[in-house]
């Protein structure tokens, strides 16, 4: 019966873990999967939802099934964190939010609305962006193209070329951006080509699709979403994906959200009862006990406090980690700039080495990267940076003997 099923031949980053847990080196270092580790290289468990994890141990609530459009608590501080607490939208009534398994469920939820209230507009993503996007769009029957974003050359952003594109779009494109810690490359916008954007995606009428990910790992809480609140001001009709699975360490709970932006509550209402009916045709209900922690924490202000210094806490180690590795690595290689580790933001790193260095880096040296040259900066901490650093130094060195070589013996046979 199901001998014409080919096999899935796996996700690149998910296939690339099991190989680094595989790997017998004592020296082994996960630079690839998008986790955050901490300086112990362990995955934490913050104390803010360890304190909520005994209150509702003790509290002793059923685990009967959420509402369609998830826990009521749960959303309402989903959207002050995300939007703020002032926000005039949120005042107004005028966003729609479902809880959602993960930031990944909302991207799922966000694409199967798309392709049935506007199967006319394109999905443009941000060449490049993080690999699950295009597939969850064309998985759902959604046209998806790249729009320029990240330079090769300059480690930067190419943002003349994406203004250009942009501004060539139909009305009612889609455009998927993220707010901050731009994954993967780390590269995100300044205030100013933020306003630009946000001014031609008004004259163009275009629907900017925000995903968060990583909310307080760039600047802080409020300043990495600070795109999304401007685009609100705007009045532009933007649609939010956002996860708790970093900034609360919640991995396997799937915390996260999708709110749409709308004119008017009216407009809201509508719009939140076709993402219900669009969760009851998909998984029914979300899940229960991610979304009490979260709760918990960002209801009790003592809790929240904790919280707070805890994401402060981790992205300071980020900080500090990216930029002991950016000296680190000047000192290994001081004829090649890694300047723009140091401007790059967030968990993530487009560290410029090549596919062949990446090769070596992992089979040589136990460091595991993308292909891409991707890296989770959460991976390093004091014990292995050192290590890092020589490993690329020397895999960078041997590649630029070889190249020498070869190009003298190409002379000699050519002479």
């Amino acid at each position: 019966m199901f001998r014409h099923i080919p096999s899935y031949l796996g996700d690149p980053i998910y296939s690339l873990f099991q190989e680094f847990l595989a790997d017998p080196s004592p020296h082994r270092v996960n630079l690839s999967i998008g986790l955050y580790y901490d300086e112990e290289g362990r995955l934490p468990v913050l104390s803010s939802v360890r304190r909520a994890a005994q209150r509702l141990s003790e509290e002793g609530m059923p685990y009967g099934y959420l509402p369609m459009e998830g826990m009521a608590f749960y959303r309402q501080r989903a959207q002050e964190l995300v939007f703020g607490a002032d926000s005039v939208a949120l005042r107004e009534g005028r966003i729609a939010t479902v809880q959602s398994v993960g930031g990944s469920g909302a991207l799922r939820l966000v694409a199967e609305f798309l392709r049935r209230y506007f199967p006319d507009s394109a999905v443009w993503i941000s060449d490049p962006t993080w690999d699950n996007h295009r597939v969850l769009f064309t998985r759902a029957g959604l046209e998806v193209h790249n729009y320029p974003y990240y330079d090769p050359q300059t480690h930067g952003l190419c943002f003349d070329a994406m203004v250009s594109a942009l501004a060539a779009l139909p009305s009612r494109s889609v455009v998927v951006m993220q707010p901050s810690c731009h994954n993967p490359t780390g590269v995100d916008l300044s205030k100013e080509q933020w306003k630009a954007i946000i001014q031609l995606m008004v004259e163009r009428g275009l629907m900017p699709l925000m995903d968060m990910a990583y909310q307080g790992f760039g600047d802080g809480l409020a300043e990495d979403a600070w795109a999304i609140r401007a685009m609100c001001d705007a009045g532009l009709a933007v649609m939010v994906s956002h996860s708790f699975s970093k900034n609360f360490a919640l991995y396997g709970e799937r915390c996260g959200g999708l709110s749409v932006v709308c004119a008017d509550n009216t407009q809201a209402a509508g719009v939140l009862s076709q993402l219900q009916a669009i969760v009851r045709g998909i998984y029914s209900s979300p899940p229960l006990h991610g979304a009490r922690l979260v709760a918990t924490v960002l209801g009790d202000a003592d809790l929240r406090a904790q919280w707070e210094g805890e994401v402060n806490a981790m992205r300071q180690r980020i900080q500090r980690v990216r930029g002991a590795l950016q000296t680190r690595l000047a000192e290994a290689l001081p004829d090649v700039s890694f300047d723009h580790l140091g401007m790059q933001r967030g968990m993530f790193s487009y560290t410029g080495l090549s596919p062949a260095l990446v090769d070596a880096l992992r089979t040589e040296k136990s460091v595991y990267l993308l292909r891409s040259g991707r890296a989770c900066m959460a991976g390093l901490n004091d014990t292995n940076i050192d290590w890092v650093a020589k490993a690329i130094g020397e895999v960078v060195r041997k590649q630029t003997r070889a190249a020498v070589t070869s190009g003298a013996a190409s002379q000699r046979r050519t002479g």
